[in-house]
């Protein structure tokens, strides 16, 4: 199991439930190193999780609503004008999307050291945070 501070992305979140079979079984795995109290995910990521999952992969309503409840029983970065504020400054800095710098500001106030996510480039340090790719080929 990892040590430390890891912060999953909506998109991880969601492969642990629906979508390709390859990357739901990588997202489980990734889940299950690391030690429950040392992953984090944000207010933002709960939402993010509960819309996508309703209307992009139609995630059953009563298995959505049991996988929403759980996820709030993570450590959880509630989202406040502070990192609003820090968003706005990550995105100046690397020029990402507002909810990419969202999710950075909520992942590095919390002391993740790495951010698993499909969104920003793999291998990236933003700051004191690794962003992470998960499902990508090894051999790229």
């Amino acid at each position: 199991m990892n040590g430390g501070k890891a912060f999953f992305d909506t998109n991880v979140l969601l492969y642990m439930y629906a979508g390709d079979p390859a990357k739901r079984k990588r997202a489980l795995e990734l889940y299950r190193e690391h030690d429950p109290g040392r992953l984090l995910i944000s207010t933002q990521v709960v939402q993010e999780f509960y819309a996508a999952g309703s209307r992009k992969l139609v995630i059953p309503r009563r298995e959505l609503r049991e996988a929403t409840t759980a996820l709030l029983n993570w450590p959880l970065v509630v989202v406040s004008p502070t990192h609003i504020a820090a968003a706005m400054e990550i995105i100046e800095r690397y020029r990402i999307s507002f909810w990419d710098g969202l999710i950075l500001a909520a992942a590095e106030s919390a002391g993740a050291g790495i951010l698993y996510t499909e969104d920003l480039n793999h291998g990236q340090q933003y700051g004191p945070v690794l962003a992470l790719n998960p499902f990508r080929p090894s051999s790229v």
